[in-house]
């Protein structure tokens, strides 16, 4: 993407976002991982950085339940095509497509990260198609 498509490609999501609750020390080992990354994934990291800039932030007794966290396991809709996918959120190395786990730095990723069961956002893909996704299910550790 140009600079130009890079910020209309913010300002669209910018339009798009609903709350997002992070635990901090969390959001501070992915916003590192994302600074590393910037030169070779300046658009993943540039939005992931942007979501954690407007996240409320939390310690581990007050992070509300039902977020998307970083091993988190989520379901969700593609609005667009109508398909479910069930998947698990982890760091670059743990990543796995084939077995369910996205990596916190693709499109998909950061897209999910902080968001809630009911919580929709419109993101791109990794061809730069925007995509309204809808979180359906984060159940919690130890739930089906």
């Amino acid at each position: 993407m140009t600079g130009s498509q890079q910020t209309v490609a913010a300002d669209r999501v910018d339009a798009h976002r609903p709350p997002i609750h992070l635990l901090a020390a969390e959001s501070d080992l992915v916003a590192r991982l994302a600074l590393r990354t910037e030169g070779h994934q300046p658009v993943v990291a540039a939005m992931l950085l942007a979501e954690i800039e407007r996240a409320e932030l939390h310690d581990p007794e007050t992070m509300p339940a039902g977020h998307v966290m970083l091993h988190s396991h989520v379901a969700f809709v593609d609005e667009k095509s109508g398909q479910m996918r069930e998947v698990q959120l982890v760091m670059p190395a743990e990543a796995n497509i084939a077995e369910g786990r996205v990596s916190i730095l693709t499109p998909m990723g950061a897209a999910l990260y902080g968001l809630a069961a009911g919580h929709s956002i419109e993101w791109p893909d990794l061809q730069g198609h925007y995509r309204p996704i809808r979180v359906v299910r984060v159940p919690l550790p130890g739930e089906p």
